[in-house]
C-alpha cells in the first residue's frame, strides 16, 4: 500500500475533491482545507513507510497508537484537529468532517480494485487505525470549538438581556427620582399629575422585574394586548415632560385620533418610545423643540419623534442602532437605548427607522400594524 499511495497520490486527491464537490455546501478551496485529506494522505504514506522499515516508534509518532493517545496528540492528530476547526469555521456539520476521511478510504479501495492492487491485512489495519485516530481527533476538536462558540453566543445573549433590564430599570428610576424631587421642591400633593408619573415609574420597574422573573421561569415573555394609541402617547408625554422642562426644550404633542389602536406589549413599547424621547431631549439643541406625533397610513400606525439636533453625521443612521454604540461623549449610559427600542418594536411586528433632516434634525418613526377597535 505504501508504494500504491506514493504512485497514485494525485489521482486519490483528485477523486476526493470530486466527491467533496458533489455534496451540498462544500465549496472550500484547497488552501482552506490544507489540513485535510492531502496532508492526511502524506502522513498515512509516511506511517506505512515507517512500518515497512520496521520503525514502530516513528509510525506511532506520526499517526498515534490504536485508540489514540489522550495525553499527547500525534502529528496526524494535530493536523486533524486543525482540519476539524477549519470545517466549523466554514460552516460545515460534524457529519461532513467524517465524510472527508471516508472519501479517502473509498477512493483508495476503488482505485486499488480498478488496478488490481491487493493489499496486505497489516496495511489495511494501519489504514483503519489512521482513519480512526484522525476522525476522532477532528470530531473532538470540531465539537469543542462548536460548543465554545455556542457558549460565547449564549453568554452574549445573557449580557444583552441583563443590559436591557438594567437600562430600562435605570430609565424608570430616573423618572421616579425626578418626580419625587419635583414633589419635594414644589410641595405638590402626591395625588397630582407628578405623583401619577412617580407611581407609573414605580409600576414600570415592578413590571420589568416581574417580566424578567416570568421569562426565567417559562423561557418566554409576551404580554401582547390591544390598546388605544391616544392614552399610550399621553403616558409617554407625561413621562417625558419632566426631562423636557429640565432641558429647556419645547415639547409638542398634537391631538391623537381616539379611534387608532395597535396590538403589542404595551409596557415594552412605552419603554421604547420613552427611550426615543429621552434620546431626542439629550441631543436637541436648547430652546428648540421636540415633536411627538402619530398618524395612520393604510394598515399601519406611524408614531414619530422629531428633534432638532442639527442633523446626523454621514453614514451614522444605521450604526446608531448597534448595541453599545453611543452618539456622544456622555458615557452615563450603556449605548443600548436605540438597540433595545428597535428590538422591542420588532418583537411586535413593527419597525423602527430614522430619517435625517440635514442641518435641522432627524425623525425616528415607529411603524406598527393597525389593530381593529375592540
Amino acid at each position: 500500500m505504501h508504494s500504491f499511495l506514493l504512485n497514485n497520490r494525485d489521482e486519490l486527491i483528485a477523486r476526493c475533491k470530486h466527491k467533496v464537490s458533489q455534496r451540498p455546501r462544500r465549496a472550500a478551496t484547497h488552501d482552506q482545507l490544507a489540513n485535510g485529506i492531502p496532508l492526511f494522505l502524506d502522513q498515512l504514506t509516511r506511517t506505512l513507510g515507517a512500518e515497512e522499515a520496521d520503525e514502530a516508534a516513528e509510525s506511532l509518532r506520526i499517526s498515534g497508537p490504536s485508540g489514540g493517545d489522550s495525553l499527547a496528540l500525534s502529528e496526524m492528530g494535530v493536523t486533524a484537529t486543525a482540519h476539524g476547526k477549519d470545517l466549523l469555521t466554514l460552516g460545515y456539520s460534524v457529519d461532513q468532517v467524517v465524510h472527508d476521511y471516508g472519501d479517502l478510504c473509498q477512493a483508495i479501495t476503488d482505485l486499488a480494485f480498478e488496478r488490481d492492487a491487493p493489499f496486505e491485512t497489516a496495511a489495511f489495519r494501519t489504514l483503519n487505525r489512521c482513519l480512526d485516530n484522525a476522525i476522532a481527533d477532528a470530531v473532538v476538536e470540531f465539537s469543542f470549538q462548536r460548543d465554545s462558540k455556542m457558549a460565547r453566543q449564549q453568554n452574549a445573549e445573557e449580557n444583552r438581556r441583563a443590559g436591557f433590564l438594567a437600562h430600562e430599570l435605570r430609565n424608570s428610576l430616573q423618572t421616579a427620582t425626578s418626580s419625587l424631587r419635583a414633589l419635594e421642591l414644589s410641595g405638590m400633593p402626591i395625588t397630582g399629575a407628578t405623583g401619577a408619573i412617580l407611581k407609573r415609574s414605580l409600576a414600570a420597574m415592578g413590571n420589568l422585574i416581574a417580566g424578567a422573573l416570568a421569562e426565567v421561569r417559562s423561557g418566554t415573555a409576551d404580554g401582547r394586548e390591544g390598546f388605544a394609541v391616544a392614552p399610550f402617547l399621553a403616558d409617554a408625554q407625561s413621562i417625558a415632560q419632566l426631562q423636557a422642562s429640565r432641558a429647556e426644550i419645547g415639547f409638542q404633542v398634537p391631538p391623537v385620533d381616539a379611534k387608532l389602536h395597535v396590538r403589542g406589549n404595551r409596557e415594552l413599547l412605552l419603554a421604547a418610545l420613552t427611550n426615543l424621547l429621552q434620546n431626542a431631549f439629550k441631543f436637541t439643541r436648547p430652546h428648540t423643540e421636540v415633536t411627538l406625533s402619530v398618524h395612520a397610513f393604510g394598515d399601519l400606525i406611524l408614531i414619530e419623534v422629531q428633534d432638532q439636533c442639527g442633523g446626523l453625521p454621514p453614514g451614522s443612521a444605521e450604526k446608531m442602532f448597534t448595541p453599545f454604540t453611543q452618539r456622544s461623549d456622555d458615557r452615563s449610559g450603556l449605548g443600548l437605548g436605540l438597540s433595545i427600542a428597535r428590538e422591542s418594536i420588532e418583537a411586535d411586528d413593527g419597525t423602527l427607522s430614522v430619517r435625517d433632516l440635514p442641518g435641522a434634525g432627524c425623525v425616528f418613526t415607529i411603524s406598527l400594524p393597525r389593530d381593529s377597535m375592540p
